[in-house]
């Protein structure tokens, strides 16, 4: 998805890893990559132009989410239905959005992102999860830098 201007701010989009490494990804041909994932694979590393790990979700919180997820797998539910499902019973958003605000690391790299798009960089937040099926930490990462007060 990305998000166009008229008023000289850059664009901003979002996709996944495996989008990127298959030519699946819809992006601006100038867009830079940028990862925002804690603990990038060498892989992850060799699709994106940088990574922000600041952005990534605390390890407390995805923790949460991975054995939460387990435990509704054994239950029957199908992968994208449990990762969703225990999204919503661990409270991930909310949890990731006070992450967000009350980090320092993480308040600074939104900062410096906010920043490279006024000055009309194109940007592309990546990390591991393909969207159409499970909900992920980079949209509210773009829904933030979306919802900037100068913009």
């Amino acid at each position: 998805m990305a998000a166009e201007s008229d008023s000289g701010r850059g664009t901003l989009a979002d996709t996944y890893v495996a989008a990127l490494q298959h030519d699946l990804a819809d992006l601006p041909a100038d867009a830079t990559l940028v990862g925002v994932v804690r603990q990038p694979t060498s892989w992850f590393h060799a699709a994106v132009n940088e990574n922000l790990p600041e952005l990534g979700p605390p390890t407390d919180l995805l923790e949460a989410v991975h054995e939460t997820e387990s435990d509704m797998k054994i239950q029957g539910l199908c992968e994208e239905g449990a990762h969703n499902a225990a999204w919503e019973q661990v409270g991930f958003g909310e949890q990731y959005r006070q992450y967000l605000e009350e980090s320092a690391d993480a308040r600074a790299a939104l900062e410096s992102l906010e920043n490279r798009l006024e000055r009309g960089e194109s940007l592309a937040l990546v990390c591991y999860e393909n969207t159409e099926k499970k909900r992920c930490h980079r949209t509210i990462c773009r829904d933030r830098l979306e919802c900037t007060p100068d913009s």
